[in-house]
């Protein structure tokens, strides 16, 4: 039998991946220019808030157009230009794949099946990317407790695949917008569980609240690997 041994202090070549969740227009599309060097890959066509920073993307509003665009990230020299891939968001890439999978099944607990299958295999595929810093955002899904609390977390079609989504990343980040003290709105990510929001670090190296500057973030927690 061979084995492979590997040393932890060259995760630093996987790049950083994340997931971000928040409320509809918080700024998740908006992170997106944060990144070092990104390509989009847009499911929502939302992007009119990263008009100004002219940021290169591809309009994946298929699972063949998905499929077509990881080949060209891991295979085309045009690729190697950029360091970061978004996926805005991996909510709606979710439910495109669902409504593919219910025109080919007579049962929709079939759908569902095979959503979570191959939805899955997306996930895993572009979080193993090597030498890509990898963003996903989400939608928000809120459910209520045995008592009463009104708790948050990624949203996903499908139950199993919203409870396995966040345990795929290295960063769990909630978006909050709240209002200060005078009144200001105040944009924040969360980075660790308050029992209400689902956050997490899995590098440690994060304050509880960070600055919606993922390119800093990434530095943070790349010092680390």
């Amino acid at each position: 039998m061979s084995i492979e041994l590997r040393r932890t202090g060259t995760l630093h070549d996987k790049g950083v991946k994340t997931l971000v969740y928040g409320q509809a227009g918080a700024g998740k599309t908006s992170l997106i220019k944060t990144l070092p060097n990104p390509v989009v890959l847009s499911a929502e066509g939302g992007l009119l808030s990263l008009h100004d920073d002219d940021v290169p993307y591809i309009d994946v509003f298929s699972m063949d157009a998905l499929d077509d665009a990881y080949e060209w990230i891991t295979s085309s020299e045009e690729a190697r230009e950029f360091q970061s891939v978004a996926i805005d968001s991996i909510s709606e890439i979710g439910e495109v794949c669902l409504n593919q999978e219910k025109k080919n099944a007579t049962d929709p607990r079939q759908a569902y099946g095979a959503m979570q299958e191959k939805m899955t295999d997306i996930i895993r595929a572009f979080r193993d990317l090597n030498n890509w810093h990898v963003y996903m955002s989400a939608k928000v899904e809120k459910t209520q407790d045995e008592m009463g609390r009104v708790l948050y977390s990624p949203s996903m079609p499908g139950n199993k695949v919203g409870q396995a989504l966040p345990y795929f990343f290295d960063m769990v980040l909630a978006l909050r917008v709240e209002k200060d003290q005078d009144g200001v709105v105040q944009r924040a990510l969360m980075t660790d569980s308050d029992g209400l929001w689902l956050a997490k670090d899995r590098s440690g190296k994060l304050d509880d609240w960070e600055a919606p500057e993922l390119g800093e973030i990434i530095n943070k927690v790349s010092k680390s690997l």
